[in-house]
């Protein structure tokens, strides 16, 4: 997912995206432990995703602070 695309989000919106992501991620994790995953690159982009996702969170909360 595109930063930009994350930006368009509200915090709300955001942290249920984050919560998507890490079902995911779990998922993913279950997959590559029983050995059936599809995509072993998937993991490294989800959490790369989850880490964008946080970042803008933080800068929404540091825009509504006025820091």
């Amino acid at each position: 997912m595109k930063p930009a695309q994350i930006r368009e989000l509200n915090v709300e919106e955001l942290k249920q995206k984050e919560d998507d992501m890490r079902k995911e991620l779990f998922n993913l994790r279950f997959q590559a432990a029983r050995g059936d995953i599809q995509n072993p690159k998937r993991i490294k982009t989800v959490k790369k995703d989850i880490a964008r996702v946080l970042t803008i969170i933080t800068e929404k909360g540091k825009v509504k602070q006025g820091a």
